[in-house]
């Protein structure tokens, strides 16, 4: 992937907080803050793909959401070339939109039952470009769907029709039309087979080199995010624990949260597979509306002390292409 060194977007200590309250509490009472991204700091580059890891509840569809302005940001910004999207009102965001776009998870659920596939793919066209012709729209949805693999002769039929990877080209497509810079894929393959998920994947990486895009990828199995990312991010309960180049953080993971998901990954060699150790963590995701004080993984941390619960560990530059945010990397890597 031709990564460069322009800068698409910046994200400064982003969070995202979200009022909860109890069933049975009063009207007048106040509810709890839910912290869903707990201050995010990060960059994406133009041509990039920045692969977004961590387990259920750690805050990665919200991310990407405020990443769009889908969700309200508590604090923090998001800079995109140069402009901050959180100064911009509605329809100023919503102009912004033909250069941002997202690919939803669920791709029967993400189109409308009721309308054909040509005229999903066409709805963003009618919006932001109303000026074309019914001819040059059919054209642009006939071109688009042609490079998704979509054939010519489906553009009439609905959504039910399709399989779950249909759909997704369909979502592809929708979302690309547009030829967006920055594209926000929300876990695309979870909801897929396997040999569907590589399809998906590699059209995803085909389209990219072709359109110049940059993605941000977000998924669960890191074995996908490995074959399409040129660069990793790790959460955790809301919070980024790691950040890297794809070669540094699998050969070298640092954060001992990372190292405990990279070691549940399966390796397809029977012997290595036996003998690999499996690092197992203790204890159960925190609430994000009441998180441990510090160092938010602490309570599950094999090599937490009592400094770790007094501050929280900020994202620290260990080389070019690698950051980790824990405050006892030295002495980890002295003990191994």
């Amino acid at each position: 992937m031709n990564t460069s060194n322009t800068v698409l977007m910046e994200v400064n200590n982003l969070k995202v907080h979200f009022n909860i309250k109890s069933d049975n509490a009063w009207p007048w009472e106040k509810g709890h803050a839910l912290k869903a991204v707990d201050g995010v700091n990060l960059t994406i580059y133009a041509g990039e793909t920045l692969g977004v890891v961590g387990e259920s509840g750690c805050g990665k569809s919200t991310l990407a959401r405020a990443l769009l302005r889908l969700v309200p940001i508590t604090e923090g910004n998001v800079v995109w070339l140069g402009q901050d999207l959180t100064d911009l009102d509605k329809k100023q965001m919503r102009s912004k939109r033909q250069e941002l776009q997202m690919i939803f998870q669920d791709p029967l659920a993400s189109l409308d039952p009721r309308m054909t596939v040509g005229d999903i793919i066409a709805e963003p066209l009618k919006t932001f470009r109303p000026e074309l012709s019914k001819e040059e729209m059919k054209a642009e949805v006939r071109n688009i769907m042609d490079r998704v693999g979509l054939l010519p002769n489906v553009i009439n039929r609905y959504p039910h029709e399709f399989s779950g990877g249909q759909c997704q080209r369909i979502g592809i497509a929708r979302a690309l039309i547009l030829k967006p810079k920055l594209v926000i894929c929300d876990e695309p393959v979870s909801a897929l087979d396997v040999s569907i998920q590589a399809q998906v994947v590699n059209l995803l990486k085909e389209l990219q080199a072709e359109m110049g895009l940059s993605l941000v990828f977000i998924a669960h199995d890191l074995s996908v995010v490995k074959h399409i990312s040129d660069r990793v991010l790790v959460m955790y309960l809301g919070n980024a624990v790691e950040l890297a180049s794809k070669r540094a953080l699998y050969e070298n993971p640092q954060h001992p949260y990372t190292k405990a998901l990279l070691s549940a990954v399966p390796v397809p060699d029977p012997k290595v597979e036996r003998g690999k150790k499996i690092q197992l963590l203790t204890g159960d995701l925190p609430s994000p509306i009441n998180p441990p004080s510090g160092c938010v993984f602490r309570t599950r941390c094999p090599h937490a002390n009592e400094g770790c619960a007094q501050q929280k560990p900020a994202l620290q530059v260990l080389s070019k292409e690698h950051q980790a945010a824990c405050l006892r990397l030295e002495d980890i890597a002295n003990a191994s």
